[in-house]
């Protein structure tokens, strides 16, 4: 039997120089892991410029903490802009959201004050504002001026508009009777419109104090008037004054409206005296077409209802004429009006206006017209009359230019001048001539007349009949034989009649008179015989 041999196989060993590579490797592969899952996320945010901007050295900060670096900068494909991306730390991703803000803090001179003095020597750095909103946005636009308002503050956001400038800009302040509540957070200019758009935030509690019946004006500067008590001077505050600002407040006679929500928007006025003159939100515009000369009729011009206001003159619709084709020989002058429910004593709302709507549709079926009047005889300046006349049928509203329309009517010198002008028509529609010509026909018969034997005879016959009435006369005078007789007559016929009277009365008294005597005779006594 053959003997069994074993095979041996040499065992191969891994040199021991390989160790040290193998161990900075497995740890190289731990440090990339760890780094991976340490590091934060990546945020893009594109700025209008990279001044003050280095890439490993530019921090990124919330409140005052380091919590990021711009990792890279570069120019946006527009080549307008700059594009930053910057390394994060982990625990800062829960901020990024869908309103986070990036702005870079440089030194600078505002409203507000001297800000970012510590870049001076430090550089600047990007500052990171948290937002509230959804999660997960990782790319941002960078704001060119840190933000007045930051985000999260608690309050009511407002849009204020006016047609123009005066002096109020972002960083302002919105005041309340004097006291600072909010500020003025950007100022826009609208191309299309013509107007300055302000956004203005109320910080919290303030807020509640903005209601649909609020008014904002323009508080900056002073304000000087001349009344019949002296001379009203006006200034919010001395920080209105240098830098400009707004203020909030309701009208006089004006009841609080209802809470408003955030966007809400509101007209700022010029001043405080521009908010008494127009102090309601609502109202309903109308047309009033007049056939006379409107000149010294100005925008802002009451709108009276027998005396009393209701509203103003927005203006002369001349261009709206001229769009439609209307202009002409003769053609009446459209003028807006707008009537404010508020100064009727109802709500300033839209339930207001409704009111007042269906109220003037009402008074102009009963004869409501509009009318031009004179308002000073020293300036000729004008204003629109409404006053019901029974005497005017019927109407309705009709439409120009997307406004219903109140019918007018001429009033003041005007409505004279049309009835001397009917007057003066109706004198001219009369046959002068055939009148004219039957008086002269009437006069040629009465000199035939005059000259007839009979009208010549006439004044003897009256000669005649005269001297008969004076002899009548004569006879019934007072010392005439008639008037003796007459006398004498009257005499005998009044004692008859108080004979006549005694007569009656004593039959009255004993109806039997004229059968027994008045006075019967006593009965006779039986006398006594002679003894």
């Amino acid at each position: 039997m053959a003997e069994a041999r074993a095979t041996v196989t040499p065992r191969r060993r891994i040199a021991r120089i390989w160790l040290v590579p193998i161990v900075a490797l497995v740890l190289g592969l731990w440090m990339v892991i760890h780094d991976l899952r340490s590091r934060g996320p990546g945020v893009t945010i594109v700025f209008s410029s990279g001044e003050g901007l280095e890439v490993g050295k530019t921090k990124v900060k919330v409140r005052s903490v380091e919590v990021g670096v711009v990792d890279t900068l570069r120019l946006n494909d527009d080549l307008e802009s700059v594009v930053v991306i910057t390394r994060l730390d982990r625990v800062v991703a829960p901020l990024l959201r869908e309103d986070t803000q990036f702005w870079v803090v440089r030194p600078r001179i505002g409203p507000e004050g001297i800000s970012g003095v510590g870049t001076l020597l430090s550089g600047g750095f990007i500052q990171l504002a948290p937002g509230s909103g959804q999660k997960g946005r990782r790319r941002f636009v960078g704001l060119d001026v840190p933000p007045v308002t930051p985000t999260g503050t608690p309050g009511l956001r407002v849009q204020l508009v006016s047609d123009r400038t005066g002096s109020v800009g972002s960083g302002n302040p919105v005041l309340y009777k004097g006291y600072r509540v909010g500020r003025i957070e950007s100022a826009t200019f609208d191309v299309a419109t013509q107007g300055m758009h302000y956004s203005a935030f109320i910080e919290a509690p303030y807020d509640e104090l903005v209601t649909s019946s609020t008014r904002f004006w323009n508080a900056s500067g002073i304000s000087l008037s001349a009344t019949s008590d002296g001379i009203d001077v006006q200034m919010a505050s001395l920080e209105a004054l240098l830098v400009g600002g707004v203020t909030f407040g309701l009208p006089d006679g004006v009841e609080p409206g209802g809470r408003v929500e955030s966007g809400a928007s509101f007209d700022l006025y010029p001043s405080h005296a521009a908010v008494s003159e127009r102090p309601y939100r609502h109202g309903v515009e109308y047309v009033a077409r007049f056939a006379r000369s409107v000149r010294g009729l100005k925008p802002d011009a009451p709108v009276e209802y027998r005396g009393v206001r209701v509203g103003h003159v927005e203006r002369i619709l001349l261009r709206e004429l001229g769009t439609e084709g209307l202009i002409g020989e003769g053609e009446s002058i459209p003028v807006l009006l707008r009537l404010e429910p508020g100064r009727l004593g109802l709500p300033d709302s839209e339930k207001g206006t409704a009111t007042l709507s269906r109220a003037v549709t009402q008074a102009i079926g009963q004869g409501m017209r509009a009318t031009l009047a004179t308002g000073s005889l020293l300036t000729g300046s004008l204003y629109v009359s409404l006053n019901v006349y029974p005497d005017e049928p019927a109407g309705a509203t009709g439409r120009f230019a997307g406004r219903p329309t109140i019918p007018a009517a001429a009033g003041g010198l005007e409505a004279v001048e049309h009835r001397v002008t009917a007057l003066l028509d109706k004198l001219n529609a009369l046959p002068l001539d055939e009148l004219l010509d039957r008086v002269d026909g009437v006069l040629s018969n009465l000199n035939v007349l005059l000259r007839s034997d009979g009208m010549r005879a006439l004044p003897q016959t009256l000669d005649a009949t005269l001297v008969d009435l004076g002899k009548v006369l004569e006879s019934v005078s007072a010392d005439s034989a008639l008037q003796e007789r007459l006398t004498r007559t009257m005499t005998e016929l009044n004692r008859t009649l108080r004979s006549l009277r005694v007569v009656l009365e004593t039959l009255e008294e004993k109806p039997n008179a004229l059968i027994f005597p008045r006075d019967p005779p006593e009965d006779p006594e039986p006398q006594a015989g002679t003894p």
